[in-house]
């Protein structure tokens, strides 16, 4: 089955794409879109290029493990997404994702702004990532 990621946040939203098949996934881009409606039409976009069997949707959790407010939104809209794009929508624990993002391009010679552009996305495929893993068993 083919995957689009999603790690949501407030200005952004990072994507990645990969597959059970080759357990690889890969980082995509960055969609920055100010309205609402324009963050829907480039999801929309995204689905149409990638054409997933399923979406992967990022739940932010706090630390020790209990869902706050950030994770009812991810939960709202992993609804809303199954609703529009009438896939399923896997949630994934987005704990270190961050974090993650930033130990990869740690020795990249990458400016802070080229670092800050990637960051989404390269969340994005480290949630993949897991997910992908979660399969395995």
């Amino acid at each position: 089955m083919r995957y689009l990621a999603m790690d949501p946040g407030e200005r952004r939203i990072g994507l990645a794409v990969g597959d059970d098949e080759t357990g690889v996934a890969n980082p995509l881009g960055v969609i920055e879109a100010g309205s609402p409606a324009q963050r829907w039409a480039a999801l929309k976009q995204a689905v149409a290029e990638h054409e997933p069997d399923a979406l992967v949707l990022g739940l932010p959790l706090n630390a020790d493990g209990t869902e706050g407010p950030a994770a009812a939104k991810a939960r709202q809209l992993a609804l809303q997404l199954e609703e529009r794009f009438g896939l399923p929508v896997h949630l994934v624990d987005e704990r270190l994702s961050s974090f993650a993002a930033d130990q990869l391009m740690s020795q990249s010679g990458l400016t802070r702004k080229q670092k800050k552009l990637r960051r989404d996305a390269l969340a994005a495929m480290t949630i993949l990532r897991h997910f992908l893993d979660s399969l395995k068993g």
